[in-house]
C-alpha cells in the first residue's frame, strides 16, 4: 500500500455529476486532499482555481452549478492560473512535502471515472500538456467500496456515507465538502481492511496489434467515429479518446471503394464502461471539426480490421511502431529504391529490417498497384519519414501518409479480391438527358497533369471562395477552368476540378495548398488538393466508364450522326454542312479541350464570374461555354413559345393570321402561315405597339434565344456576323429543316435571323447549324 493517498476532484465550467466532461467544457477548479495512510489522517488540502481559455471570449462562462454549489465567480476564475501552472504547482508540492523524489509514492483516488478520464486527460492532450506519471493510474473509490462491502453500485459520495452511517462534512462549498467526505470514507475502508494496492491504468498511447477474421469481438465495446479529418492517423484518434483504454490495434480506419480514407473509423475499447464514456464524447472536436460517435458492432470491426492475408500478417509481426503508406510508386519500383528514398537527404531514416520492412501492394495477378507500406522502429522516425512527402522516385512524386495495422489489412484484402477491379458505379450517376450536352472530355482530356482536384470543400462554397483559397495561384487558372462537381441529386459534392495553365502550375498549386484550411464564415474547412489530368477527372466523374459507353450516355451538339438527334435526318446534316460553309471557318477537332492554348478563347479577357450548371457530367463551370441545365432549358422553351406567340400576334395585326389561329397551339398555327414571310419588312409596316417585339433583337440575342440556349461565351469565342447567321439559316430552310419561315427580303438582318432561328423544331439544336464542328 502507498504511504499517501491523494483524492483528486475536478470541476469544469459546465455540467457536473454523471454528465461531467460530456460538454467539453474546460476545468476551472482542481482540489487535492492528502491522506496519510500510516497514521490514517488528513495532512494537507490543495486547491487551485484555473482560468479557462473561454474566459477570454466571454464574460459569462460559468454554469449555475459552479456559481451556486462551488461558490465560484467569473471574476475569481478570470484571475486564476492556467491548467499547466496548476499541475506544475501541485507537482512541486508533491515532491517537496510527500517526498516523491525520495522514493515514497502515492496514488490518486477519485469519485468515479470521470474526473481523470473525461476531464483532465482529454483537456491536457488537447492543450499539449504532459502529465506527471502519477496521473496515469488511480483508484476508483466507488469500485473499491462496492468490492469491499459487496454492495450494489454507488452513484455518489453521499450514497457511500449513508451506507456507512457516517455524517457528511459541514464545509460550505461542494468541492471542499466532497474531498473531506471522501477522506472519511477512505479512513473507514482502511480500518476495515481495504488495500489500495491495485490502481487502474490509463493507457498513454495506442499499442499495435493484429486482428484476425476468426476473432470474436464484443459489440458492447465498439464505436464508430465519423467526420474525422482525412489525414488522421490511428494515434490521432487514440488522442481524441485520451483517458479511455483502447485494446491493442483497436483503431481501424475505414476506406472507401477507391481505397482512400472516408473520414470514419471503428474503435474497440477494453470494456463496455469505456465504450459508454466514449459515446459521451459525441460532437467533441479535433481541431475545428466536430466528431460524431455512434455505437457499432463487433462484426463491423472484424470486417474492417480483420485480415486473412498471410503476407500482411508476416509484415505486421515485425512490430514497428510506425507504419507509412506510400502511394504513386512506379510500377517497376524495387525495395532497394524505397530504402534509398528514405535514406537520402537531411531527414534520413532507416527502414526497419531493411527490405523485410517494405510491403508492396499487388493485384491478384501479381502486377503492382503503385502502393506500398513501410515500417519504422521508433516513433521518432515518423516525422523524418513523412517529411519526404512528394519527393521523387524516378519521374514520379510519392505521397506519404501515416498508416495503421488495420489499413494494411484492408488494403491487402482489397487488392487480392478480384471484385475490387470490376467496374465501380460512377461517383455521379448517369441521368437520361432530355437534350444533348457537352461531354466532360470536351472540357478537358488527356494524360497531362495540368489540373488539380479539390476535396473537402464546404457545400456552400462558390467559385469566388475557391479563387480566394488559391490566392496568387488563381492567376494560373485557365479561362473558364473552374469546374465544381455536383451529385446525382443536384447538390454540391464538396469536390472541384480546376484547369491550370501548365503541369508546373498544377504541381505548384497542389504542393502549396494541400492540407490548408479554407475560411468559410465562422468555420474553417480542411481542403485536400491533388494534381491530376483530364483523364483522371473523367474517371472520377464517370466511375471508370468506357469511352464507348460514355459517348452513349453523354453527348453534345454537332458530335453525333444526324439520325441520332435530328428528326430531319439527312436534311439536317446538309443544313449543318451549309452552315459550316457559311461561317467560312475551319471546323474544330472533336476531341481537344475548348480551353486549349490554341483556342480563340485564350485571347479573350476573363469572363464575368457567373456560374452555370450542366446536367451530365454534373459540373458547374465559371462562365462556362456549355448548354443550360434542364430547368433552364424548360424556361428557355417557354420563352421561345412566348416569342412565337408574339410573332403570331404581329402577323395577325398585319392580316396574315386570324384570331382563330391565335387560339391554336403554336406549331399548328405556324403550319398555316404562308411559306415565305419577310419579318423585317413586316416589322416596319406593323402597328407601333408591335415593333418593340422585334427591334431589340441582335445576333447575340438571337443566339441566346435558340432552343435550350447557348451561353454567350460561345458567341464571344466564335463571333458570327449577321450576314453569316442569316445565310446559314436560309440554307437550312432550303434543305428542308425550316418549314415555317425564311428570308425573302433583307436576309442579313439580325431580327430575321433570330426569328427564323426561333422557328426551328423543339428537338433541333440551332447551335449545330452555327457551330457544326462543336
Amino acid at each position: 500500500m502507498s504511504v499517501y493517498l491523494v483524492t483528486a476532484h475536478a470541476v469544469t465550467a459546465g455540467q457536473d455529476g454523471p454528465l461531467l466532461g460530456s460538454d467539453e467544457e474546460e476545468i476551472v477548479l482542481l482540489i487535492y486532499l492528502v491522506l496519510d495512510v500510516v497514521n490514517n489522517k488528513v495532512v494537507a488540502v490543495q486547491q487551485y482555481v484555473v482560468r479557462p481559455q473561454s474566459a477570454d471570449s466571454s464574460d459569462s462562462f460559468l454554469s449555475e452549478v459552479c456559481k451556486n454549489d462551488y461558490q465560484l465567480t467569473e471574476e475569481q476564475v478570470k484571475n486564476g492560473e492556467s491548467l499547466e501552472s496548476a499541475i506544475q504547482r501541485f507537482d512541486q508540492f508533491a515532491r517537496s512535502k510527500l517526498a516523491l523524489d525520495g522514493g515514497s509514492t502515492f496514488h490518486l483516488v477519485t469519485d468515479g471515472q470521470l474526473h481523470l478520464r473525461q476531464c483532465l486527460h482529454p483537456e491536457a492532450c488537447s492543450k499539449g500538456l504532459e502529465l506527471p506519471h502519477y496521473y496515469w493510474a488511480f483508484h476508483d473509490l466507488r469500485k473499491l467500496f462496492r468490492a469491499t462491502y459487496k454492495t450494489e453500485e454507488m452513484t455518489s459520495v453521499q450514497d457511500m456515507l449513508t451506507h456507512l452511517s457516517v455524517e457528511s462534512d459541514q464545509s460550505s462549498d461542494l468541492g471542499s465538502r466532497t474531498v473531506q467526505d471522501m477522506a472519511k470514507i477512505m479512513q473507514r475502508m482502511i480500518h476495515d481492511g481495504c488495500k489500495f494496492d491495485s490502481p487502474e491504468p490509463i493507457n498513454q498511447r495506442l499499442e499495435p496489434g493484429i486482428c484476425s477474421r476468426e476473432e470474436v469481438v464484443d459489440s458492447n465495446c465498439v464505436v464508430r467515429a465519423r467526420g474525422l479529418p482525412w489525414q488522421s492517423s490511428d494515434q490521432d484518434i487514440a488522442n481524441f479518446f485520451r483517458g479511455l483504454n483502447i485494446v491493442k490495434g483497436g483503431v481501424a480506419l475505414c476506406l472507401s471503394q477507391q481505397g482512400r480514407r472516408n473520414g470514419e473509423a471503428l474503435v474497440r475499447f477494453v470494456s463496455q464502461e469505456h465504450r459508454d464514456m466514449a459515446l459521451k464524447r459525441h460532437k467533441h472536436h479535433i481541431s475545428n471539426r466536430y466528431i460524431e460517435i455512434y455505437k457499432a458492432t463487433g462484426e463491423d470491426f472484424v470486417n474492417v480490421a480483420g485480415g486473412v492475408n498471410t503476407e500482411a500478417q508476416e509484415f505486421l509481426k515485425l512490430g514497428g511502431q510506425v507504419i507509412v503508406r506510400m502511394r504513386g510508386l512506379p510500377y517497376d519500383c524495387t525495395a532497394k529504391q524505397v530504402l534509398e528514398f528514405f535514406e537520402a537527404g537531411e531527414s534520413s531514416c532507416q527502414v526497419m529490417f531493411a527490405e523485410k520492412g517494405v510491403l508492396f501492394v499487388k493485384k491478384p495477378d501479381g502486377r503492382a498497384t503503385g502502393d506500398a507500406f513501410v515500417q519504422f522502429e521508433n516513433e521518432d522516425d515518423a516525422p523524418k519519414a513523412l517529411s519526404k512527402h512528394r519527393e521523387i522516385i524516378g519521374s514520379r512524386y510519392i505521397e506519404l501518409f501515416r498508416s495503421t495495422v488495420a489499413e494494411v489489412q484492408q488494403v491487402l484484402n482489397r487488392s487480392m479480391d478480384p471484385r475490387t477491379y470490376e467496374q465501380q458505379p460512377p461517383l455521379i450517376a448517369q441521368v437520361p438527358q432530355p437534350f444533348p450536352v457537352i461531354p466532360q472530355q470536351i472540357i478537358t482530356s488527356g494524360s497531362r497533369k495540368d489540373c488539380i482536384r479539390l476535396r473537402g470543400l464546404p457545400f456552400e462554397a462558390q467559385v469566388e471562395h475557391i479563387l480566394q483559397f488559391l490566392g496568387d495561384l488563381a492567376h494560373m487558372i485557365k479561362v473558364q477552368g473552374v469546374h465544381m462537381v455536383i451529385n446525382a441529386q443536384g447538390q454540391p459534392s464538396g469536390e472541384a476540378f480546376i484547369q491550370m495553365v501548365s503541369e508546373e502550375a498544377a504541381f505548384l498549386a497542389s504542393k502549396d495548398r494541400h492540407h490548408r484550411y479554407m475560411p468559410f464564415g465562422k468555420k474553417q474547412r480542411y481542403i485536400e488538393v491533388f494534381q491530376c489530368s483530364g483523364d483522371d477527372m473523367n474517371l472520377v466523374l464517370s466511375g471508370s466508364v468506357s469511352a464507348a459507353a460514355q459517348q452513349a450516355l453523354v453527348v453534345s451538339p454537332g458530335m453525333l450522326p444526324a439520325t441520332s438527334w435530328d428528326p430531319s435526318g439527312q436534311a439536317a446534316a446538309a443544313a449543318a454542312a451549309a452552315a459550316a460553309a457559311a461561317l467560312r471557318r475551319k471546323p474544330m477537332p472533336q476531341t481537344p479541350s475548348l480551353l486549349s492554348p490554341q483556342s480563340p478563347i485564350k485571347s479573350m479577357p476573363p469572363p464575368p464570374p457567373t456560374v452555370t450548371s450542366l446536367s451530365s457530367p454534373m459540373v458547374q463551370t465559371l462562365a462556362g461555354a456549355v448548354p443550360f441545365s434542364y430547368m433552364a432549358a424548360l424556361q428557355q422553351q417557354q420563352q421561345q413559345q412566348q416569342q412565337q406567340q408574339q410573332q403570331l400576334m404581329l402577323l395577325q395585326r398585319s392580316g396574315l393570321a386570324t384570331q382563330q389561329m391565335l387560339q391554336m397551339p403554336v406549331s399548328a398555327a405556324s403550319a398555316m402561315l404562308p411559306g415565305m414571310v419577310d419579318l423585317q419588312s413586316l416589322a416596319k409596316t406593323a402597328p407601333p405597339q408591335a415593333q418593340p417585339q422585334m427591334q431589340p433583337l441582335s445576333v447575340q440575342q438571337g443566339l441566346m434565344q435558340f432552343p435550350y440556349g447557348v451561353k454567350r461565351s460561345w458567341e464571344q469565342a466564335f463571333p458570327v456576323s449577321a450576314a453569316d447567321a442569316s445565310g446559314a439559316v436560309k440554307r437550312a430552310w432550303q434543305s428542308g429543316s425550316l418549314p415555317l419561315m425564311s428570308m425573302a427580303g433583307s436576309s442579313s438582318s439580325a431580327a430575321a435571323a433570330a426569328a427564323a432561328a426561333a422557328a426551328l423544331p423543339a428537338s433541333y439544336s440551332a447551335s449545330h447549324h452555327l457551330y457544326p464542328a462543336l
